[in-house]
């Protein structure tokens, strides 16, 4: 089984190479330099790359043959020695795979808050409804009185929760093992992500990832020197697996190949609003298509982590909204009537 490199890998293994090769230094002797103190992974990484370096084989055969990099990169690198702009090809790649991980660790943190949020409560509300709930029963019994029948509601579902608590223990433990199992087999999980995406994908934020995604890679994948229509082929093959994302970037290719600017293609396939189009058309009279596209992509992302952050903000509260009135109509359907009862008790 080979590991997965991360994207934060990736980039700093891409700008390792651009160093070497803007020195002159041959990729063979690169990574030799970077097998001295690299752990076992890497190793594993860096003696697979060699084993073709040494043959006189190019770098993007030598990724290729390694089976630990993405086609993605093998194409880029090829394209870059192909047309002896090799340090931009590494440069390029780069900035990609920070890109992709400065994107998915803003995510991932901006997640996290709620995803705890929500299972802590949860266990709260469980630990009320199965152990506390019962206690205040038997309290309720020896002062010879009931809980209110809400309560009691609430008291009944704890303990059907808590006759099902072996099934939900087999539950969980089969999710367990299915997360280790996505972490262990990267192409299980690789395949599982694209059927996932087949079905849901495309459409809303997903689309607009999408889109993303596509932009990101035909900004940087022109800044290596490769052809146009080689970009978008492999653009649309990167980003795509959806019905919809798939529709679009076919049109795009199809309007590339009838003579359309990149503006006009990405605009009428849907990939690009109406103002991006003709801010990337401005771009493209003045000469600036690079910077162009590497503004309109930074646009794209801050536009896509600011909806995230405004979903997620919206999330937030009306987990606490719900959750604390949740809690607080649980004890109050109990402390009430106790409340009662010691009052009539002290009169």
């Amino acid at each position: 089984m080979k590991r997965e490199l991360t994207n934060k890998y990736l980039s700093l293994f891409c700008t390792e190479m651009a160093t070497a090769f803007q020195a002159g230094i041959a990729p063979e002797k690169c990574i030799r330099v970077l097998l001295v103190g690299a752990d076992k992974d890497e190793k594993m990484v860096f003696e697979s790359l060699l084993i073709e370096l040494e043959t006189g084989a190019p770098l993007s055969i030598a990724l290729d043959k390694s089976g630990y990099f993405s086609e993605y990169m093998i194409r880029v690198t090829e394209a870059g020695e192909k047309t002896g702009r090799i340090v931009d090809a590494m440069k390029s790649l780069a900035k990609y795979y920070e890109m992709l991980d400065r994107f998915t660790v803003t995510v991932k943190n901006a997640m996290f808050l709620p995803t705890v949020l929500l299972a802590t409560m949860t266990v709260v509300i469980i630990i009320l409804l199965t152990q506390v709930l019962p206690i205040f029963n038997g309290v309720f019994a020896r002062l010879g009185s009931r809980m209110s029948p809400l309560a009691e509601k609430f008291m009944r579902f704890g303990e059907w929760l808590a006759g099902l608590s072996s099934v939900f223990a087999v539950i969980f433990s089969v999710f367990c093992f299915i997360v280790i199992l996505l972490k262990l087999f990267p192409q299980v999980r690789f395949r599982l992500i694209g059927g996932l995406k087949q079905k849901w994908g495309g459409r809303g934020i997903l689309g607009e990832v999408a889109s993303y995604h596509f932009l990101s890679i035909v900004t940087l994948s022109l800044e290596s020197g490769m052809d146009i229509d080689r970009v978008i082929g492999l653009a649309s093959t990167v980003s795509g697996g959806t019905i919809v994302t798939d529709k679009k970037n076919a049109e795009c290719a199809k309007r590339i190949r009838e003579g359309a600017t990149i503006a006009e293609a990405m605009g009428d396939a849907g990939i690009l609003t109406l103002r991006e189009t003709q801010m990337l058309a401005f771009g493209i009279q003045g000469g600036v298509t690079d910077t162009t596209m590497a503004e309109i992509v930074r646009r794209k992302e801050q536009n896509l982590l600011d909806t995230i952050n405004h979903l997620l903000s919206r999330i937030e509260p009306a987990l606490i909204v719900t959750i604390s009135v949740l809690v607080g109509v649980i004890l109050l359907s109990v402390m009430l009537p106790l409340m009662g009862i010691m009052n009539s008790i002290g009169g």
